[in-house]
């Protein structure tokens, strides 16, 4: 098993030496997921992060009636996990599931602390990176509450280039807050846009 898109995530975000990722080998635990296979359900505990090595994950809750409402995607070298549940131990509402079969990488307390063993500045850069998630949280609720569908659209197809052929339509829509509908208007008036000039 090469894991090259985790080699590679830990060498350039992680700080990690080729010799260094040798040495965490034997910490590494995987798990492989079916397309509609669940990571997390809700009411479960979370106890990992999962990074995807390859493959799509999404982070979604269920409201009253039962509709779905996409927090995140996680395509490669993306991590997915309830973090509230992880830190907190209490039962989470959220689901993650797989859209395609996908091979996860499973992050937990006692991989971090046996990494940081062998280099001490992981878990500075471990930090980096989770504050960075947080940053792009606060940045993804300010364009729910305030931003246009087309603006929103937009971000997405920036923060999302891999993913517009791989996810079906209305789990975008349900991502950006907006009906299946509304998504083939803007759709259909950036490529009138883009065709005119």
């Amino acid at each position: 098993m090469t894991l090259s898109n985790f080699k590679k995530h830990l060498i350039e975000k992680g700080g990690l030496s080729e010799e260094e990722f040798a040495q965490i080998m034997p910490f590494i635990k995987t798990k492989t997921v079916k397309k509609n296979e669940f990571l997390l359900k809700q009411g479960d505990i979370c106890s990992h992060s999962f990074f995807v090595e390859q493959g799509v994950l999404r982070f979604y809750s269920l409201n009253e009636e039962g509709k779905e409402n996409i927090l995140q995607f996680a395509t490669e070298k993306w991590i997915v996990s309830d973090r509230g549940s992880v830190f907190f131990q209490e039962p989470s509402s959220y689901y993650i599931d797989a859209v395609e079969d996908t091979l996860t990488v499973m992050l937990d307390e006692h991989f971090v602390n046996e990494v940081a063993k062998i280099n001490s500045n992981f878990r500075k850069q471990n930090e980096i990176l989770l504050q960075n998630h947080i940053r792009h949280l606060y940045k993804r609720i300010s364009l729910l509450l305030g931003a246009s569908a087309r603006v929103r659209y937009l971000e997405f197809v920036n923060m999302y280039p891999d993913i517009m052929l791989r996810v079906p339509q209305w789990m975008i829509a349900s991502y950006l807050g907006i009906t299946p509908e509304s998504l083939s208007r803007v759709r259909k008036a950036l490529a009138k846009e883009n065709f005119k000039s």
